[in-house]
């Protein structure tokens, strides 16, 4: 199951809104359900337009009913993450596609034509999921190939089926469309296309094709940077993309856990109109404009009637926005990365990230060095452990993490926490076991002819000895923590990895930084506290 890339994984036509995807979290609002003090919880895939949804949905609710309490749980990752997310309950409800739904989620491949699934049928064959499908959004996002216009003019390419012509063309596809039923492998097949395409995240692939890296990439079909870049689509002249109807899957206890969010949700059947879905794509994706704002824009009308191209929708926002934020005019680049490192999400991202690495570590010690002072007298057993920790180390973490999902049925934070505390155990375990080692055997003896007890000599001898060797090893994994904290973002468990993640949908290089600066400044603060905890151990007697 991949963690890498999260589109509208085929948009699915669904009928009734209910599942929250995985990911990054903002707390807007839900309706209490009567007996169930849980809150409704909202999910997004990792793309701008599933973001945005995802905060439409949440003050659709909360517009309705000011006193629901609404999670939303941004960037969860792919279909397949977020979707073991609406199972598993981590999530109710989420924006899908009709195609999606009925070529990844339920397997339908079949098809000889894109007309697809009715609804009904779609709700039927989800049924024995327990989810739903309802509330059709009013617009389709179908995928489709693009390429940069003045290569298109020069090679006369206007269709799918042209393409097996010209094999030295350099595709760069989203890795999800690479693996997706309805992606990659059944478009070669159909169209018998030679190329051999490259992985790369689909917020990148449009700084690529710019660049003139990569001649060909999959796109949404309401993405702002077709307009923005004048790209051509080709035509899907074999018909081999279903419809991807915008609408809300869920799990089929919401509208009984949530009945006032759930009728609030179905005053959004047929409300966005895909021009409307392109600007609002355009005010993220082109204008940098917070999601949040962006849906709250939308819900206040003002992208009502929105005909304008993409491009013109990412330039002009006065056209979607109060006149107050659109006066504002373009920031430096300083300015920029200083009001998204100061956002109002910092508190909220840094109690998280200092969260995971401080429970992780905590564990990791607590199970690191009692194991050390355990194996400590057998070399071999100790041995084996150590090398099955360094195993550990080779394992990628995204890899884990999937392991992780499968095995524990939940997204967020449980899965981030065990990942963690099982890379900080190696160098634990490690410098405790040559903390250990390092004692000399003579005070072991000395102690011993002393009359000490075992437990007097670990206590009196050993570890004051061992510690500060211990004590680096925690340092270590601390440091390790950090970094690697940042990848739980995939998968909803929020941290500075939240932004790192959001930045690499929308390709915001200051957005990135703002996630990468305060995860290095925290790494430095814990170099300065375990450098001054260090100091104090030296100067300390040891007697």
């Amino acid at each position: 199951m991949a963690l890498a890339e999260s589109r509208p994984a085929s948009p699915a036509s669904v009928a009734s809104p209910a599942s929250v995807a995985s990911a990054a979290s903002t707390t807007l609002a839900t309706s209490p359900v009567p007996g169930a003090g849980e809150p409704l919880r909202i999910g997004s895939k990792r793309f701008t337009e599933s973001y945005i949804l995802a905060e439409v949905l949440a003050q659709t609710v909360r517009a309705q009913d000011p006193a629901a309490r609404v999670e939303v749980r941004q960037g969860l990752g792919n279909t397949a993450i977020v979707l073991a997310a609406l199972k598993a309950g981590s999530i109710d409800v989420y924006a899908e596609y009709t195609g999606t739904i009925e070529r990844e989620i339920l397997g339908q491949r079949g098809a000889v034509s894109n007309a697809g699934l009715t609804l009904a049928q779609l709700r039927e064959a989800l049924r024995p999921l327990g989810l739903g499908a309802d509330v059709p959004l009013g617009f389709n996002n179908g995928y489709a190939l693009a390429m940069r216009g003045d290569a298109a003019r020069r090679l006369s390419l206007t269709r799918l089926s042209q393409l097996k012509d010209h094999p030295a063309l350099r595709l760069g596809l989203s890795n999800e469309f690479i693996g997706r039923a309805d992606g990659w492998p059944g478009l070669a097949r159909r169209y018998a296309l030679p190329q051999r395409p490259q992985g790369l995240d689909h917020g990148l692939a449009y700084q690529a094709l710019a660049h003139g890296q990569i001649d060909l990439t999959d796109i949404y079909t309401t993405d702002a940077q077709i307009a923005a870049q004048g790209l051509v689509v080709l035509e899907d002249d074999a018909g081999y993309f279903p419809r991807y109807d915008a609408v809300l899957l869920y799990r089929l206890n919401l509208p009984t856990q949530h009945p006032k969010a759930w009728q609030a949700l179905q005053s959004l059947r047929g409300r966005i109109h895909e021009p409307a879905m392109i600007a609002m794509n355009a005010q993220a994706e082109l204008q940098s404009q917070p999601f949040d704002r962006i849906a709250a824009a939308f819900l206040a009308g003002k992208f009502a009637g929105t005909g304008t191209a993409a491009a013109d929708a990412g330039n002009s926002n006065a056209a979607s926005l109060p006149a107050s934020e659109a006066a504002s005019g373009p920031r430096s680049d300083a300015a920029t990365l200083w009001s998204r490192l100061a956002g109002a999400d910092l508190p909220r991202l840094a109690w998280q990230h200092l969260t995971l690495v401080l429970v992780s570590v905590g564990l990791a010690t607590v199970i690191g060095l009692p194991l050390a002072l355990l194996l400590h007298p057998w070399p071999r057993w100790r041995g084996a452990l150590l090398a099955a920790c360094a195993l550990l180390q080779t394992v990628p973490s995204l890899a884990l993490l999937a392991v992780l999902i499968w095995a524990m049925g939940r997204i967020g934070s449980g899965p981030a926490l065990v990942a963690l505390s099982l890379y900080a155990l190696l160098p634990i375990l490690r410098n405790g076991t040559v903390g250990l080692d390092e004692v000399p055997a003579g005070l072991l003896d000395a102690g011993t002819a002393l009359g000490l007890r075992r437990l007097q000599v670990l206590r009196f001898i050993q570890l004051p000895l061992a510690l500060p060797v211990m004590l680096a090893g925690v340092r270590t994994a601390t440091s390790l923590s950090v970094g690697t904290a940042t990848m739980a973002a995939f998968i909803g468990a929020g941290g500075f990895g939240e932004r790192i993640v959001t930045g690499l949908a929308l390709n915001d290089p200051a957005l990135l930084l703002a996630g990468a600066l305060p995860a290095a400044g925290l790494a430095l603060a814990f170099e300065a506290l375990f450098s001054l905890l260090s100091a104090w151990l030296a100067r300390r007697p040891t007697h």
